[in-house]
């Protein structure tokens, strides 16, 4: 396992040797949601609790949660690249976004 999982939310692990320690993050948000444990079982433990926390705080507080990944980012090409997938979603009857979509969701799944 590479990350942690809970409620919509993903946090890495990492480990410090220094201080014998599993800590990690929630990634994908712009708030800094940190956790530790000295096991495995322990970091799970903390992680699903800094969310909870997170989440209860924020209905105290009567704001939003931050949802991590929305599904709408902004990717910066060169001139020349962004024509060309333009031009090629074109010829396709492809928006440029399902282009770009389909273009991600291909590399994503053909690696695993």
């Amino acid at each position: 396992m590479k990350q942690l999982e809970y409620k919509g939310y993903t946090g890495s692990i990492e480990y410090s040797k220094e201080d014998d320690l599993l800590y990690g993050k929630i990634l994908g948000i712009r708030g800094l949601i940190s956790y530790e444990g000295k096991t495995g079982k322990e970091l799970e433990s903390d992680f699903k609790g800094a969310i909870d926390n997170y989440l209860n705080d924020c209905k105290k507080e009567g704001i939003l949660p931050e949802k991590p990944y929305k599904g709408s980012f902004n990717v910066r090409i060169s001139p020349d690249l962004h024509q060309k997938a333009a031009l090629l979603a074109l010829e396709e009857k492809m928006s440029l976004n399902s282009f770009v979509a389909e273009s991600i969701r291909e590399r994503i799944f053909k690696d695993r």
